[in-house]
């Protein structure tokens, strides 16, 4: 008995991991195989570009590994704009021109985007001058009134 108990418990560990092992593979897979070009090298070039190409809907996926709706139609545009026989900047601009930058999973370097990224280390370096400016500032005493100088030539002569 102890013996079928630890056989079942090893095949379902073996299928566990076969799955784990599988599931980028499968998750990569195009959803619906008549999608696919008939020609293996357009299918290739298809998959690269989809592969740059970002989910609309998930937004942290490409569209080759989405299985949303709108990611099939993007991956359908993309074949067809390949088997037209057109270049993988012609399609990425075709795409850009449809749906701006953030269709690209990696947009380019432009002023914008140095921006974006730049920002926080100028608000860091701004504020550090900001507290280096004011920490430096000495304040200045006020001069003494006549009161106050008595005082003090009072008590340095008690001394």
């Amino acid at each position: 008995m102890r013996r079928l108990v630890f056989q079942r418990g090893r095949h379902a560990s073996v299928a566990l991991a076969a799955m784990l092992f599988l599931a980028p593979v499968l998750a990569s897979a195009v959803d619906d195989p008549s999608e696919m070009l008939p020609d293996p090298k357009q299918e290739a070039r298809a998959e690269a570009i989809g592969s740059q190409l970002r989910c609309l809907v998930c937004q942290n996926e490409s569209i080759e590994d989405s299985s949303a709706g709108l990611a099939r139609d993007l991956r359908k545009v993309v074949r067809e704009h390949v088997a037209k026989g057109e270049s993988q900047q012609q399609v990425i601009a075709w795409m850009v021109s449809r749906y701006g930058d953030f269709i690209r999973l990696s947009p380019p370097v432009t002023v914008a985007t140095l921006l974006l990224w730049g920002m926080p280390a100028l608000a860091l370096l701004a504020g550090i001058v900001g507290a280096v400016v004011i920490f430096r500032k000495k304040p200045q005493a006020a001069p003494l009134t006549d009161e106050e100088r008595a005082r003090l030539e009072e008590l340095s002569r008690e001394r």
